[in-house]
């Protein structure tokens, strides 16, 4: 049985969540960490560790407002993780939601988009 995370979010770090039975990463709010390695680590861990030991679909919902580089880094890591899933026959998908009033980050998830071949879904919201 995996532990799921719940880490709370702060001024600068979103909110993490995990749900192994539903198969589901939920990241929400400002990403600009001190240490984003200190911070994405456990998820690294916990996506690797999902994968190898389920056979179920896994999604990854983004709702971040503002990321800095080094969680677009860890974002990235995060996407290569699903997409060697992907390629390996796993049922893998991303869907980002953006504020339509925030263009930046709806062309960030674009960008990514055009990088991954498994579903992706860029979803603006009013």
């Amino acid at each position: 049985m995996m532990n799921d995370l719940n880490i709370p979010g702060t001024q600068s770090t979103p909110t993490i969540s995990t749900d192994a039975a539903a198969g589901v990463v939920r990241m929400s709010g400002d990403s600009y960490p001190e240490n984003s390695f200190e911070l994405f680590g456990p998820v690294f861990t916990w996506v690797e560790e999902y994968l190898s030991a389920h056979r179920q679909p896994l999604t990854l919902e983004l709702e971040l407002l503002y990321l800095n580089t080094s969680t677009i880094k860890a974002v990235m890591e995060i996407f290569d993780l699903l997409e060697g899933a992907f390629e390996d026959g796993r049922d893998v998908k991303v869907n980002w939601y953006y504020d339509l009033r925030n263009e930046r980050v709806g062309e960030l998830a674009e960008e990514f988009k055009e990088d991954c071949t498994f579903p992706f879904a860029v979803i603006g919201q009013p």
